[in-house]
C-alpha cells in the first residue's frame, strides 16, 4: 500500500500523506508521490493541488528520522535534501494554485512543505514550527529561503531562530497562515478556499504566473541551493547526529 493517496475532487487534486503512525513523516516514497502529484496537476485538467495529512494529529512532521538517520556524511545528506528541495521548488512554481490543508501539527520539514504552497489553511488547535534548530541543523529543503520571501523578514527570522511551535492563531497573526477552521479538513477547505477555484483555469494560471516571475527574478532557486549546501554540512556534524540519536531514543519514540 502506498504511503499516500491522490484523489480528484471537484476539479482539485487532493494529495494525502497516509502515514499517521509516523505522524505523516516524509520518506522517499512520499517524495516520489509528491512529484507525481505535482506533475499530474501540471498536465491534467485540474485547477489546483491540495496537500494534507491523514488523521487529526499531524499534517506532516518533516523528514522520517528513522530512515534519514542513516545519512551520516555531507554527500549523503545533500542527495536527500536536494531531492526534496527540487520537489518543493517545483511545487512553488507549479502554474496552478496550491494549498496546504494543515489538519494537524506541522514541524520542521512539514512547515517547509506548507511554506512552498500558495495558501495555508490551519485547523484550530494545531501547532506548527520550524524546529530544525533543535536538531542542530537549519532548514534544508528550501523552506527557510521561501519563508523569508513570503512573510516579513523580522517574522521569518523570529520563526527560524525561536524553533517554537506556534498556535493556529499565532500563525494567522504572523501572516504564515491565511485561514483557520474548526471542522473536518474537507469542510474547512470548502469554507475557505473552494470559491477561489471557481475562476476559469486561465485566470488562475495568469495570477500564478505573476508569482512565478517574482521567484525567478529573485533567483530563488540559487538561494535554495545555498541553503541545501549549508544544511548538508551541519547534517554531517557530531552535534546533529547526537541530537537525532537522543530524539530517536526517547521512550515515546521507542514505543512506536
Amino acid at each position: 500500500m502506498k504511503p499516500y493517496q491522490m484523489k480528484v475532487n471537484e476539479d482539485v487534486l487532493f494529495f494525502t500523506i497516509m502515514r499517521p503512525q509516523k505522524r505523516n513523516a516524509i520518506n522517499y516514497e512520499v517524495m516520489d508521490g509528491l512529484r507525481d502529484a505535482i506533475n499530474f496537476t501540471k498536465k491534467e485538467n485540474v485547477k489546483g493541488l491540495v496537500i494534507t495529512g491523514e488523521g487529526d494529529q499531524a499534517f506532516c512532521s518533516g523528514g522520517d528520522l528513522s530512515v534519514f538517520q542513516n545519512l551520516r556524511t555531507e554527500e549523503q545528506a545533500y542527495e536527500m535534501l536536494s531531492k526534496m528541495a527540487n520537489i518543493l521548488y517545483e511545487l512553488l512554481v507549479l502554474p496552478k494554485p496550491t494549498v496546504a490543508l494543515m489538519n494537524g501539527t506541522a514541524l520542521g520539514g512539514g512547515c517547509e512543505l506548507a511554506t512552498a504552497c500558495d495558501f495555508r489553511v490551519v485547523r484550530k488547535g494545531i501547532r506548527a514550527g520550524f524546529v530544525q534548530g533543535d536538531l542542530a541543523i537549519t532548514t534544508g529543503w528550501g523552506g527557510g529561503t521561501i519563508l523569508l520571501e513570503k512573510v516579513p523578514l523580522s517574522i521569518g527570522m523570529k520563526m527560524l531562530y525561536e524553533a517554537k511551535r506556534y498556535t493556529a492563531e499565532e500563525l494567522i497573526h504572523m501572516g504564515f497562515a491565511q485561514y483557520i477552521y474548526e471542522s473536518e479538513p474537507e469542510v474547512g477547505f470548502k469554507e475557505n478556499m473552494s470559491e477561489k477555484f471557481l475562476m476559469e483555469e486561465g485566470v488562475l494560471r495568469a495570477y500564478k504566473e505573476m508569482m512565478i516571475r517574482k521567484w525567478e527574478e529573485k533567483n530563488i532557486k540559487e538561494k535554495i541551493e545555498k541553503e541545501i549546501r549549508k544544511c548538508s554540512k551541519l547534517w554531517a556534524s557530531d552535534a546533529h547526529h547526537q541530537r537525532v540519536d537522543s530524539f530517536l531514543n526517547r521512550p515515546s519514540i521507542k514505543k512506536q
